[in-house]
């Protein structure tokens, strides 16, 4: 991997100039953004001496970015990329520019960020870019919680491909209803197998019309679930999720899966986030909140949370100042402020 990225010198440039808005989503992220973090921290996941040149890290995660925000498969978010000058000036690429093989992104996903924290990287990076251009004043975090269903039990896998062929289906019909009577037989037993089966005689079928595949709602829909059903193994065994635990929102009401446990300044930018099994309860991941909340560059000097974060050794710890080294320490009524909705503490 090349130490930095290339000059795009090309005698097309200026054309971003005339055909990208300066109120472009894509380009206010470009100008407001140095995505040469990304360098860095997978530099250690190249070799830098031997073997082919790598596509630069910077570009390849830029197209991770498109791809999640513009909801487009592999294929698409490439394809795209032939023609949308936004996206070539969002990914650095002069206009003339040949684009990446669809597969180079999918390794890239799988293989460069395998064991990568990004979420903590991401949220790190949001609060410095906040801090610098002067959004975050405040020296509060607010901390809650949201619960987040396991998929498991509450869509199967056959569930999911029944999903996504129906949303096909529908592109299909808008375009020629007739094609209802070519399509295969609906697969109506409970079985995945069988279902990959019908999705597969229903790619087959549209594929086929070559008109049809040319219409982008169509094309779209087609590589998604082209693409659900070969990582079949991968993203579609939800059935199993070990990690998930049932939580309690209410006395009343309970769900299967996860705590989403936030942090976010009064400016309401997230500081801070962690993930634990549903049963959780929130006030102990407060340490770690404040702890992430800091690493990022926050100056955390007041907490502001429900009932659920006055636990003992949440208010000892801000008595004691312990969050902070050389925190001065405040009596109990200094530090905690409560009222029957919201408890704040100073830290």
């Amino acid at each position: 991997m090349v130490e930095q990225q290339k000059l795009v010198l090309s005698p097309y440039m200026d054309i971003y100039e005339l055909v990208i808005p300066k109120d472009n989503l894509l380009r206010q992220i470009k100008e407001l953004v140095d995505f040469g973090f990304i360098h860095e921290e997978l530099i250690d996941k190249y070799c830098l001496d031997n073997g082919r040149n790598a596509f630069p890290p910077v570009r390849m995660f830029k197209y991770l970015l498109l791809k999640s925000i513009y909801d487009l498969s592999d294929i698409d978010v490439v394809e795209r990329s032939k023609y949308d000058m936004s996206f070539k000036y969002f990914l650095d690429m002069a206009p003339e520019e040949t684009v990446i093989n669809p597969s180079s992104l999918t390794k890239f996903r799988k293989l460069r960020l395998k064991d990568m924290n990004l979420l903590d990287m991401l949220i790190a990076k949001t609060v410095r870019i906040a801090l610098e251009k002067g959004i975050i004043k405040s020296k509060s975090i607010i901390v809650d919680a949201t619960h987040t269903k396991s998929r498991y039990n509450q869509k199967t896998p056959r569930q999911a491909l029944l999903e996504q062929s129906k949303k096909l289906r529908r592109a299909v019909y808008e375009i020629d209803e007739a094609m209802k009577e070519q399509f295969p037989t609906k697969n109506t037993e409970d079985s995945l197998e069988k279902e990959l089966e019908y999705c597969h005689a229903l790619i087959s079928v549209i594929k086929e019309k070559e008109n049809l595949c040319s219409y982008p709602k169509v094309g779209e829909k087609l590589n998604l679930l082209e693409e659900s059903v070969k990582d079949d193994l991968e993203h579609l065994e939800t059935s199993r999720d070990a990690d998930a635990k049932t939580g309690h929102k209410t006395a009343d009401t309970a769900f299967f899966g996860y705590k989403t446990h936030i942090a976010m300044s009064e400016e309401r930018i997230i500081t801070a986030a962690t993930v634990t099994s549903g049963e959780k309860t929130d006030g102990k991941e407060l340490p770690e909140l404040v702890r992430k909340s800091r690493e990022a560059g926050m100056e955390v000097e007041m907490v502001i949370g429900d009932k659920a974060y006055s636990e003992q050794k949440n208010i000892e710890a801000a008595e004691d100042g312990c969050y902070k080294e050389g925190a001065k320490k405040k009596t109990y009524s200094e530090t905690l402020k409560s009222d029957a909705h919201s408890k704040q503490a100073e830290f």
